[in-house]
């Protein structure tokens, strides 16, 4: 039994090693184990390797380069685990007996998934830092709502400032409906807080069982889309970027919520349309915006998000904790654990 691992400068091979010790490989106790390591840009320093993080997102796992040596190893390797390293399409061709890839992130970018697909290869990865994202989204829904960031920064350039463009709607966030689109693993978590607050919660997810959800205890109504999007105060984004989700958000979507609602979205920029959203907020159909992502990134200093004054903007931090990626490694061999015992799991991509 072989299993390839590929670490990079933020999660290394050692760290994935170590977690893979403990992972319960079918047929383990019949077969050795023979682990094989290589290391993507590890030597990188952190604001270069973020450059190649950029490209996969953007481009995709054939937009870097891939380490050498791996395409050889994974012709007769069992299993695969990766953190942010491509998984090619060229990589896959060769990989005549993979059953299982293991990534220990939430974005899918760097992976070829038609290739998974094609290959029945089974896919299951972790969003390691989910708990990060979930708090993060509550925070924008107060900063964007009750306009702490704008007070801020109007403090620091010597205004006093106490009147802003959403005064007319401005309450506590008990008092607001909050949609989420998307019922993922983050979903629930940020479901999970708002019911702690007392906030009626309403959801759409079209691959989400309702049994599973009342089962976990979650105090959410399961609408379809045009429900939740007229009936939200604040409308959150968490669903994946794919070509059916790519501009999900647009003016339809904005000309259906309510004039004195909000839009929060920490899962990628590309599920918005960014021209209707910049008119939506310049003409006021919607009372705010509040982005931890961006369709640039950084952010060109000439962006007309920038002159709008009723968005709040972060440079996607929303997952940036000290412990979120260094524990990645052992959450995935938790999930891929409880995934060989009982054959599902809410990771499980492709199967």
């Amino acid at each position: 039994m072989k299993l390839v691992i590929i670490g990079d400068a933020l999660v290394s091979s050692a760290t994935l090693r170590d977690a893979a010790k403990d992972i319960d490989f079918p047929g383990r106790d019949e077969s050795e184990l023979d682990v094989v390591s290589y290391e993507w840009y590890s030597d990188l320093e952190k604001e270069k390797f973020q450059e190649k993080i950029l490209l996969i997102e953007k481009n995709g796992p054939e937009a870097v380069e891939i380490p050498a040596g791996v395409t050889e190893a994974l012709k007769d390797a069992d299993y695969l685990l990766v953190h942010i390293a491509p998984v090619s399409k060229s990589m896959l061709e060769t990989a005549a007996k993979l059953k299982l890839i293991g990534t220990c992130r939430g974005g899918l970018e760097h992976i070829a998934l038609n290739s998974v697909k094609e290959k029945n290869i089974t896919l299951i990865h972790v969003i390691r830092n989910a708990e990060p994202v979930a708090d993060f989204t509550l925070s924008l829904m107060y900063a964007e709502t009750r306009n702490i960031a704008r007070a801020h920064h109007e403090i620091k350039n010597g205004k006093w400032r106490k009147s802003f463009s959403n005064d007319e709607h401005k309450t506590v966030l008990a008092n607001h409906t909050v949609g989420l689109i998307g019922l993922g693993y983050i979903g629930k978590l940020v479901a999970k807080r708002l019911n702690a607050l007392g906030v009626r919660v309403i959801a759409h997810d079209p691959f989400i069982d309702k049994s599973l959800v009342i089962k976990e205890g979650l105090r959410v109504e399961l609408l379809d889309m045009d429900s939740v999007i007229s009936q939200s105060d604040i409308l959150s984004l968490h669903m994946r970027l794919t070509p059916e989700t790519e501009n999900m958000i647009n003016k339809d979507v904005f000309n259906k919520m309510k004039a004195g609602s909000y839009i929060i979205n920490t899962a990628r920029a590309g599920v918005v349309h960014k021209a209707d959203l910049i008119d939506a907020l310049k003409n006021r159909r919607i009372a705010g915006a509040a982005l931890d992502v961006s369709w640039d990134e950084p952010i060109n200093t000439d962006d007309p998000l920038l002159q709008l004054d009723n968005i709040t903007l972060t440079p996607h931090i929303a997952g940036d904790t000290i412990d979120a990626i260094p524990k990645a490694p052992y959450l995935l061999k938790t999930v891929l654990n409880d995934y060989f015992k009982t054959g599902h799991s809410d990771m499980l991509i492709i199967q």
